[in-house]
């Protein structure tokens, strides 16, 4: 039997004032680098926030492919319990630049809805990064809570 031990590790990813990430535009430029990191892979991020929306962290769920990636509930919100999160915004990139969701981001999104319900944690939004000249809407970015889909 194999027997793990875990621990929880932070890396200091800015220093200074409270950043407030509350919006699909803030939760973009919030990961911003962190998506150009694997640009040809879908990835799947989580930010977590504390009672104000202030970010205490970002971590990645899962590394794609250059067209899907699996997400679970489990992955999504186990950093949010070791964090002591009140709140995630959930992001994930489409490598192709539009950022129209698909029937698979449909029900992954309803999955993690039901499931932040259950654990008590606020979904605030999942947003799903393209660039903006792929995007009929000139964004670069599609909103689940923009669109009234949360």
């Amino acid at each position: 039997m194999r027997v793990y031990e875990a621990s929880i590790s932070y890396n200091l990813v800015e220093l200074g004032e409270n950043l407030t990430v509350n919006t699909a535009a803030k939760a973009v430029e919030y990961l911003q680098s962190a998506f150009a990191v694997y640009p040809m892979q879908e990835t799947f991020w989580v930010i977590l926030l504390d009672r104000k929306n202030h970010a205490l962290g970002r971590v990645m769920i899962t590394l794609g492919t250059v067209a899907n990636t699996l997400v679970h509930p489990r992955e999504v919100f186990k950093p949010a319990f070791l964090a002591s999160a009140t709140a995630v915004i959930v992001a994930h990139n489409h490598p192709s630049g539009d950022p129209a969701p698909s029937t698979a981001d449909m029900q992954v999104t309803r999955q993690l809805r039901e499931a932040a319900k259950i654990l008590d944690i606020i979904l605030l939004d999942h947003v799903i990064v393209g660039y903006p000249d792929s995007d009929p809407q000139k964004l670069g970015h599609f909103s689940f809570r923009s669109a009234g889909l949360l």
